[in-house]
């Protein structure tokens, strides 16, 4: 088992116990913080899973974070090749202790980093253009900052369709789905299932047709419906829900839509989400590193 560091060269490992104040710090920047708080506050509440959290020597004078590992399942599944970082924006220049960053981070080596915000991903590629190349995925945040009143009296499911919390039996058939599985292991979602609010949509015959998870970084995500079971209102339904419980659980709803995504775009906004900021997933490859998988290198993707 990899040996978990109490300190880096610029960064020392949080105790539990220091969690709620660090929560609390960084609640002053929502919604721009919204998915490193909710990592924190799900992780302090909930377990779903063992990640570490690390802060500047000089916290909060320099309010630099970093969550690991900051995927679950990266192609070595070490804790230091995957993380995530939070920094106030207009503090960016502190970023300057991540590229100084030795111990934790191996700059040589490929990297993951979850959805991190936009203008801290552009100072990233900024010190890293010179030691790799970024893959960038695209996400909007979209925040409900004012819960929008419900006028609905009852919900009406097509087909004697019924709601229920999901089982940890049906993580497999989510997990096949999603489209990063290659980026959440299967166990992920089991605990996330096991742990925090979870629905399914289930059809007369009892088929699973359209589900939604709160995840371990507090967002609703994972939202899908089978391609036969479309057009019955079952997302939006599912969401309607799930942004009422998330909220009833202390949580600030967020989800994260892919840019191309108009349809998600359009039933969030319904629900009264609004597009807060631009984040970015993304695999960090060294020079040298790149050119051996362009060669027919084995390194993994």
């Amino acid at each position: 088992m990899e040996e978990v560091l109490s300190e880096g060269k610029n960064f020392r490992l949080l105790e539990d116990s220091e969690l709620p104040e660090i929560i609390e710090f960084i609640g002053q920047f929502l919604p721009h913080s919204i998915k490193f708080h909710q990592t924190l506050k799900t992780y302090l509440n909930d377990r779903v899973w063992d990640f570490h959290f690390y802060v500047t020597k000089t916290w909060p004078d320099q309010p630099v974070i970093l969550h690991f590992p900051g995927m679950t399942s990266t192609p070595n599944g070490k804790i230091y090749e995957s993380f995530s970082v939070f920094c106030p924006c207009d503090q960016l220049e502190h970023l300057q202790l991540l590229e100084q960053e030795d111990v934790l981070i191996d700059w040589t080596q490929p990297i993951y980093l979850n959805f991190t915000h936009a203008d801290i991903m552009s100072k990233i590629e900024e010190f890293y253009s010179d030691k790799g190349t970024i893959e960038k995925q695209y996400g909007d945040i979209y925040v409900m900052t004012e819960p929008k009143e419900d006028d609905s009296t009852s919900v009406v499911f097509a087909e004697d369709a019924e709601m229920l919390q999901l089982t940890p039996e049906h993580a497999q058939t989510i997990h096949d789905l999603y489209p990063a599985n290659h980026m959440e292991c299967v166990e992920v979602f089991e605990k996330l299932i096991e742990k925090l609010p979870c629905y399914g949509v289930f059809s007369a015959s009892g088929e699973l047709a359209a589900w939604m998870v709160q995840s371990y970084y507090g967002a609703m995500f994972s939202m899908q419906t089978r391609p036969e079971y479309r057009r019955k209102g079952y997302g939006l339904i599912l969401a309607k829900y799930l942004t009422k419980v998330v909220t009833e659980r202390g949580y600030l709803p967020f989800v994260v839509i892919r840019p191309e995504n108009d349809a998600s775009k359009a039933l969030y906004s319904k629900l009264g989400f609004k597009k807060n900021f631009e984040t970015v997933r993304a695999i960090l490859r060294p020079h040298e590193r790149a050119s051996d998988e362009q060669g027919g290198g084995t390194e993994n993707q």
